[in-house]
Protein backbone atom coordinates (compact mmCIF):
# COMPACT_ATOMS: atom_id res chain seq x y z
CA UNK A 1 0.00 0.00 0.00
CA UNK A 2 1.62 3.52 -1.00
CA UNK A 3 -1.12 6.00 0.25
CA UNK A 4 -1.18 9.68 -1.12
CA UNK A 5 -3.06 12.57 0.15
CA UNK A 6 -2.62 15.39 -2.01
CA UNK A 7 -5.57 17.72 -1.23
CA UNK A 8 13.95 -2.97 32.54
CA UNK A 9 16.54 -4.80 34.17
CA UNK A 10 16.54 -7.56 31.64
CA UNK A 11 14.51 -10.43 33.00
CA UNK A 12 12.86 -8.68 36.50
CA UNK A 13 11.92 -5.74 35.00
CA UNK A 14 10.68 -7.59 31.74
CA UNK A 15 8.75 -9.92 33.76
CA UNK A 16 7.31 -6.76 35.56
CA UNK A 17 6.06 -5.55 32.08
CA UNK A 18 4.36 -8.75 30.72
CA UNK A 19 0.32 -7.53 31.93
CA UNK A 20 -2.97 -8.45 30.04
CA UNK A 21 -4.39 -5.96 27.14
CA UNK A 22 -6.58 -4.01 29.37
CA UNK A 23 -3.61 -3.37 32.02
CA UNK A 24 -1.37 -1.34 29.27
CA UNK A 25 -1.01 1.38 32.09
CA UNK A 26 0.56 -0.09 35.10
CA UNK A 27 1.68 1.49 38.16
CA UNK A 28 5.28 2.39 38.08
CA UNK A 29 5.78 3.67 41.54
CA UNK A 30 8.71 2.79 43.48
CA UNK A 31 11.16 2.39 41.33
CA UNK A 32 14.59 3.79 41.23
CA UNK A 33 15.09 7.39 40.38
CA UNK A 34 16.48 7.11 36.57
CA UNK A 35 19.85 8.12 36.16
CA UNK A 36 19.22 9.78 32.83
CA UNK A 37 15.13 10.64 32.44
CA UNK A 38 14.12 11.76 36.04
CA UNK A 39 11.31 14.55 34.45
CA UNK A 40 10.06 11.68 32.03
CA UNK A 41 10.18 9.21 34.61
CA UNK A 42 7.78 11.63 36.74
CA UNK A 43 5.36 11.77 34.21
CA UNK A 44 5.44 7.78 33.43
CA UNK A 45 5.15 7.31 36.91
CA UNK A 46 2.27 9.84 38.00
CA UNK A 47 -0.29 8.59 35.37
CA UNK A 48 -3.11 9.58 33.62
CA UNK A 49 -4.83 10.85 36.85
CA UNK A 50 -2.66 13.69 37.43
CA UNK A 51 -4.17 15.36 34.71
CA UNK A 52 -2.41 18.96 35.37
CA UNK A 53 0.69 17.75 35.54
CA UNK A 54 0.48 15.52 32.41
CA UNK A 55 -0.78 18.65 30.22
CA UNK A 56 2.84 19.64 28.84
CA UNK A 57 2.62 22.23 26.45
CA UNK A 58 3.36 21.00 22.56
CA UNK A 59 6.97 22.20 21.90
CA UNK A 60 8.79 22.12 18.24
CA UNK A 61 11.17 19.68 18.01
CA UNK A 62 12.10 20.09 13.93
CA UNK A 63 10.89 22.12 11.27
CA UNK A 64 8.27 19.40 11.07
CA UNK A 65 7.78 17.53 13.83
CA UNK A 66 5.82 18.75 17.12
CA UNK A 67 5.56 16.79 20.39
CA UNK A 68 1.79 16.97 21.34
CA UNK A 69 1.45 14.77 23.65
CA UNK A 70 0.87 14.49 27.43
CA UNK A 71 3.79 13.81 29.33
CA UNK A 72 3.27 9.97 30.14
CA UNK A 73 2.96 8.48 26.24
CA UNK A 74 4.44 10.49 23.67
CA UNK A 75 2.20 11.69 20.72
CA UNK A 76 4.03 13.53 17.48
CA UNK A 77 2.32 15.61 15.08
CA UNK A 78 4.30 15.49 12.02
CA UNK A 79 3.54 18.58 9.62
CA UNK A 80 4.05 18.36 5.81
CA UNK A 81 2.90 20.81 2.50
CA UNK A 82 -0.43 18.68 2.64
CA UNK A 83 -1.74 18.84 5.93
CA UNK A 84 -0.37 16.48 8.66
CA UNK A 85 0.11 13.07 10.30
CA UNK A 86 -0.42 12.10 14.08
CA UNK A 87 0.83 9.62 16.06
CA UNK A 88 -0.98 8.42 18.71
CA UNK A 89 -3.63 10.59 20.87
CA UNK A 90 -3.87 9.01 24.41
CA UNK A 91 -6.81 8.66 25.97
CA UNK A 92 -10.02 9.84 27.10
CA UNK A 93 -11.39 11.96 28.11
CA UNK A 94 -8.83 14.51 29.90
CA UNK A 95 -5.53 13.58 27.46
CA UNK A 96 -7.10 13.38 24.29
CA UNK A 97 -8.23 16.61 24.84
CA UNK A 98 -5.38 17.91 25.65
CA UNK A 99 -3.82 16.88 22.40
CA UNK A 100 -6.42 18.22 20.62
CA UNK A 101 -5.40 21.61 22.09
CA UNK A 102 -1.79 20.94 21.90
CA UNK A 103 -2.28 20.19 18.18
CA UNK A 104 -4.43 23.34 17.67
CA UNK A 105 -1.59 25.78 19.43
CA UNK A 106 0.86 24.50 16.85
CA UNK A 107 -1.12 26.40 14.64
CA UNK A 108 -2.56 23.50 13.05
CA UNK A 109 -6.43 23.39 11.79
CA UNK A 110 -7.90 19.49 13.37
CA UNK A 111 -8.99 19.19 9.62
CA UNK A 112 -5.78 19.46 8.22
CA UNK A 113 -4.85 16.43 10.25
CA UNK A 114 -4.77 13.71 6.84
CA UNK A 115 -3.45 10.32 8.35
CA UNK A 116 -3.83 8.60 12.21
CA UNK A 117 -1.41 6.40 13.54
CA UNK A 118 -1.88 4.51 15.82
CA UNK A 119 1.39 2.83 17.60
CA UNK A 120 -0.02 -0.43 19.00
CA UNK A 121 -3.05 -1.56 20.40
CA UNK A 122 -2.85 -0.67 24.18
CA UNK A 123 -5.60 2.00 25.48
CA UNK A 124 -2.84 4.96 26.98
CA UNK A 125 -1.99 5.31 23.38
CA UNK A 126 -5.22 4.48 21.01
CA UNK A 127 -8.06 5.23 23.22
CA UNK A 128 -7.83 8.58 21.95
CA UNK A 129 -8.55 7.73 18.50
CA UNK A 130 -12.07 7.40 18.18
CA UNK A 131 -12.73 10.87 19.66
CA UNK A 132 -9.54 12.24 17.44
CA UNK A 133 -11.00 10.20 14.18
CA UNK A 134 -13.87 12.75 14.74
CA UNK A 135 -13.05 16.14 14.96
CA UNK A 136 -10.19 15.31 12.14
CA UNK A 137 -11.99 13.50 9.85
CA UNK A 138 -8.98 11.93 9.02
CA UNK A 139 -8.64 7.96 8.35
CA UNK A 140 -7.13 5.73 11.49
CA UNK A 141 -3.87 3.03 10.09
CA UNK A 142 -3.07 0.19 12.26
CA UNK A 143 -1.20 -3.06 11.78
CA UNK A 144 -3.92 -6.18 11.24
CA UNK A 145 -3.22 -7.77 14.35
CA UNK A 146 -3.65 -4.66 16.50
CA UNK A 147 -6.61 -3.90 14.68
CA UNK A 148 -7.59 -7.47 16.38
CA UNK A 149 -6.49 -6.33 19.62
CA UNK A 150 -8.17 -3.61 19.89
CA UNK A 151 -11.15 -5.15 17.96
CA UNK A 152 -11.26 -7.69 21.44
CA UNK A 153 -10.48 -4.95 24.52
CA UNK A 154 -14.24 -3.22 22.47
CA UNK A 155 -16.02 -6.44 24.02
CA UNK A 156 -14.46 -6.47 27.44
CA UNK A 157 -15.45 -4.20 30.07
CA UNK A 158 -13.41 -1.49 31.86
CA UNK A 159 -11.06 -1.89 34.96
CA UNK A 160 -13.48 -2.23 37.94
CA UNK A 161 -16.11 -2.99 36.52
CA UNK A 162 -16.18 0.27 33.94
CA UNK A 163 -17.62 0.25 31.27
CA UNK A 164 -15.68 -0.82 28.15
CA UNK A 165 -12.70 1.41 26.46
CA UNK A 166 -14.55 3.24 23.82
CA UNK A 167 -12.07 2.08 20.03
CA UNK A 168 -12.07 3.07 17.06
CA UNK A 169 -13.71 1.08 13.93
CA UNK A 170 -10.71 -0.34 11.83
CA UNK A 171 -9.94 1.58 9.03
CA UNK A 172 -6.68 1.37 6.90
CA UNK A 173 -4.66 -1.53 7.52
CA UNK A 174 -0.66 -1.34 7.96
CA UNK A 175 1.87 -4.08 5.82
CA UNK A 176 5.06 -3.87 6.73
CA UNK A 177 6.95 -2.35 3.81
CA UNK A 178 3.86 0.19 3.24
CA UNK A 179 4.67 3.76 2.77
CA UNK A 180 2.41 6.47 3.81
CA UNK A 181 2.81 9.76 1.66
CA UNK A 182 1.33 13.32 2.90
CA UNK A 183 2.19 16.23 0.62
CA UNK A 184 6.22 16.47 0.69
CA UNK A 185 6.71 13.15 3.54
CA UNK A 186 6.97 9.75 2.80
CA UNK A 187 6.87 7.54 5.95
CA UNK A 188 8.33 3.77 5.78
CA UNK A 189 6.05 1.48 8.19
CA UNK A 190 7.20 -0.82 9.83
CA UNK A 191 5.74 -4.13 11.46
CA UNK A 192 7.65 -5.00 14.48
CA UNK A 193 5.93 -7.16 17.18
CA UNK A 194 6.91 -7.99 20.20
CA UNK A 195 5.57 -5.54 22.72
CA UNK A 196 2.21 -6.50 20.96
CA UNK A 197 1.51 -8.57 17.74
CA UNK A 198 1.59 -5.56 15.47
CA UNK A 199 3.88 -2.35 16.79
CA UNK A 200 3.77 0.09 13.85
CA UNK A 201 7.24 1.64 13.79
CA UNK A 202 8.00 4.44 11.03
CA UNK A 203 10.89 5.67 9.22
CA UNK A 204 11.18 9.56 7.80
CA UNK A 205 12.92 12.75 7.35
CA UNK A 206 13.10 15.76 9.90
CA UNK A 207 14.76 18.86 9.48
CA UNK A 208 16.24 20.78 11.66
CA UNK A 209 16.84 24.46 10.28
CA UNK A 210 16.51 22.97 6.85
CA UNK A 211 19.24 20.09 7.21
CA UNK A 212 17.55 16.46 6.78
CA UNK A 213 18.00 14.00 9.62
CA UNK A 214 17.02 10.47 9.06
CA UNK A 215 14.42 9.61 11.81
CA UNK A 216 12.99 6.44 13.37
CA UNK A 217 9.89 6.03 15.74
CA UNK A 218 9.45 3.08 17.89
CA UNK A 219 5.44 2.38 18.69
CA UNK A 220 7.35 -0.14 21.43
CA UNK A 221 10.98 -2.01 21.48
CA UNK A 222 10.23 -4.43 23.85
CA UNK A 223 8.92 -7.94 24.94
CA UNK A 224 5.47 -8.57 26.64
CA UNK A 225 3.16 -11.68 27.19
CA UNK A 226 5.55 -14.56 27.73
CA UNK A 227 7.72 -16.18 25.06
CA UNK A 228 5.87 -15.35 22.15
CA UNK A 229 6.29 -11.69 22.59
CA UNK A 230 9.85 -11.95 23.52
CA UNK A 231 10.37 -14.35 20.80
CA UNK A 232 8.91 -11.71 18.01
CA UNK A 233 10.90 -8.95 20.12
CA UNK A 234 13.97 -10.61 19.54
CA UNK A 235 13.58 -10.77 15.64
CA UNK A 236 12.41 -7.10 15.56
CA UNK A 237 14.99 -5.38 17.93
CA UNK A 238 17.59 -7.08 15.87
CA UNK A 239 15.65 -5.92 12.66
CA UNK A 240 15.54 -2.45 13.39
CA UNK A 241 19.23 -2.36 14.62
CA UNK A 242 20.06 -2.89 11.02
CA UNK A 243 17.90 0.03 10.00
CA UNK A 244 21.13 2.27 9.04
CA UNK A 245 21.89 5.51 9.99
CA UNK A 246 19.50 6.67 11.83
CA UNK A 247 20.29 10.09 13.80
CA UNK A 248 16.89 10.92 15.87
CA UNK A 249 14.86 8.77 17.97
CA UNK A 250 11.65 8.97 19.11
CA UNK A 251 10.11 6.80 21.65
CA UNK A 252 6.53 6.14 22.25
CA UNK A 253 6.79 6.96 25.99
CA UNK A 254 9.37 8.95 27.72
CA UNK A 255 9.83 6.28 29.80
CA UNK A 256 9.81 2.81 30.97
CA UNK A 257 11.15 0.26 33.71
CA UNK A 258 14.49 -0.79 32.76
CA UNK A 259 14.86 1.11 29.94
CA UNK A 260 17.18 4.22 30.45
CA UNK A 261 17.51 6.12 27.11
CA UNK A 262 21.31 7.39 27.35
CA UNK A 263 21.79 10.75 27.91
CA UNK A 264 18.50 11.93 28.45
CA UNK A 265 15.11 10.65 27.12
CA UNK A 266 12.46 13.42 25.88
CA UNK A 267 11.60 15.70 28.38
CA UNK A 268 15.46 15.65 29.46
CA UNK A 269 16.44 16.43 25.90
CA UNK A 270 13.49 19.50 25.70
CA UNK A 271 15.33 21.00 28.68
CA UNK A 272 18.12 21.34 26.25
CA UNK A 273 15.94 22.26 23.19
CA UNK A 274 14.57 25.47 25.21
CA UNK A 275 18.38 26.53 25.85
CA UNK A 276 19.65 26.32 22.10
CA UNK A 277 22.05 29.04 21.07
CA UNK A 278 22.20 29.47 16.94
CA UNK A 279 24.76 27.03 15.74
CA UNK A 280 24.14 24.90 18.72
CA UNK A 281 23.20 21.29 17.62
CA UNK A 282 19.63 19.75 18.46
CA UNK A 283 19.58 17.68 21.04
CA UNK A 284 16.93 15.10 19.75
CA UNK A 285 20.13 14.73 16.89
CA UNK A 286 21.87 12.03 18.75
CA UNK A 287 23.46 8.60 16.42
CA UNK A 288 25.59 7.67 19.38
CA UNK A 289 22.61 7.51 21.98
CA UNK A 290 20.43 5.80 19.52
CA UNK A 291 23.17 2.71 19.14
CA UNK A 292 24.05 2.37 22.54
CA UNK A 293 20.37 2.42 23.11
CA UNK A 294 19.43 -0.45 20.82
CA UNK A 295 22.62 -2.37 22.21
CA UNK A 296 21.02 -2.73 24.99
CA UNK A 297 17.70 -3.57 24.03
CA UNK A 298 18.85 -6.42 22.15
CA UNK A 299 20.52 -7.38 25.58
CA UNK A 300 17.69 -6.30 27.46
CA UNK A 301 15.29 -8.51 25.30
CA UNK A 302 17.21 -11.89 24.88
CA UNK A 303 17.66 -11.90 28.49
CA UNK A 304 13.79 -11.28 28.79
CA UNK A 305 13.30 -14.36 26.46
CA UNK A 306 15.30 -16.73 28.33
CA UNK A 307 13.34 -15.58 31.23
CA UNK A 308 10.30 -16.41 29.98
CA UNK A 309 11.29 -20.03 28.61
CA UNK A 310 12.45 -20.83 32.31
CA UNK A 311 9.09 -19.57 33.44
CA UNK A 312 7.54 -21.83 30.73
CA UNK A 313 9.41 -24.46 31.77
CA UNK A 314 8.67 -24.90 35.39
CA UNK A 315 5.02 -24.43 34.47
CA UNK A 316 2.85 -27.42 34.38
CA UNK A 317 1.56 -28.47 31.23
CA UNK A 318 -2.22 -28.12 32.37
CA UNK A 319 -1.98 -24.59 33.43
CA UNK A 320 -0.09 -23.88 30.18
Amino acid sequence: MTTRVSLLAAASMAAFLITGPLAAQPQYNGFPKSPTSPISQAYRERGKEAVEFQKVAPFKMFDNVWYVGPGYVACYLIKTSAGAILIDASEEPAMVQHVIDSIQKTGTNLRDIKAILISHGHADHFGGIARMAEVTGAPVYAAEEDWKLIEAIAGRPGRNGAPPIRTPKRDRIIKDGDTLTVGDTTLKLYVTPGHTSGVMSAEFTVFDNGKPHKAFYSGGLGGRDGVRGFEQAVVSAERVSKIPGIEVYFANHGWNPGTDYPNGSIFERAEKLKTRKAGDPNPFVDPASWQQNITIAKARIASGLEEERKKAAATPAAAR
